[in-house]
């Protein structure tokens, strides 16, 4: 099996509808983890973030800032 690089190189040349119906697979199989499996995921994403921000490598962003963004998108 090929290992991630090499599998990315490969669907990177793909053309872009090629891309796009993959990209779309693969976030459907997402939507197919089951809740503890999607739990363990969200919560390593916190700690990646957490230590991301520790680290000085990432900001915090306010709510309010966030809700502003969010609103000005959806116009």
């Amino acid at each position: 099996m090929p290992d991630l690089a090499e599998l990315l190189r490969t669907v990177l040349t793909l053309d872009v509808h090629d891309r796009a119906a993959l990209a779309e697979r693969l976030l459907a199989s997402l939507e197919e983890l089951n809740e503890e499996e999607a739990d363990r995921l969200w919560a390593e994403e916190a700690q990646r973030r957490l230590e991301e921000y520790r680290a000085g490598r990432a900001t915090a962003v306010s709510a309010s800032e966030v809700a502003k963004k969010a609103e000005r998108m959806l116009r």
